[in-house]
């Protein structure tokens, strides 16, 4: 990430207010999705078009180090913004999972190590069971990898 890009926060209060939170609490507060127990991931990008910072709230999804970043936008025709962000600009991610963000590499799953994946991340997340019946396009998941 350039040091002159802009934080762009997202246009929906909810996601502003969580990721406001997540941070300034370094990840004791705001760290669940909403009406559950289930713990979120913050995940920088830049902007594909813009090459602003854009901050995303996703499910936890983790193993043996890596995460697992779901593409499903609750089951919508079309993958979310992030999505684009995380083609064009793949070596410009972080995560933050906890007190302080760290660098990942990224890379797309596919075949029986997507299955594997996408196992986990229904395990974490029965919904996206759902979310894949909605639409007739494939979720994308993609693994990200601290550097």
């Amino acid at each position: 990430m350039s040091e002159t890009s802009q934080y762009a926060p997202s246009p929906w209060e909810w996601v502003r207010d969580q990721v406001a939170e997540y941070e300034a609490s370094g990840g004791t507060r705001a760290n669940v999705l909403t009406d559950t127990d289930m713990r979120i991931i913050i995940v920088t990008t830049t902007g594909a078009r813009t090459g602003a910072i854009r901050k995303t709230p996703l499910l936890r999804v983790e193993h043996d180090g890596e995460y697992a970043l779901v593409a499903s936008m609750g089951g919508a025709p079309h993958n979310p913004a992030w999505y684009f962000n995380l083609l064009a600009r793949p070596d410009d991610v972080f995560v933050q999972d906890g007190p302080a963000p760290f660098a990942v590499s990224i890379r797309e799953v596919h075949g029986t190590e997507k299955a594997t994946w996408w196992s986990r991340a229904v395990d974490a997340y029965p919904p996206y069971t759902e979310y894949q019946e909605r639409t007739d396009r494939e979720i994308p998941v993609f693994i990200a990898t601290p550097r």
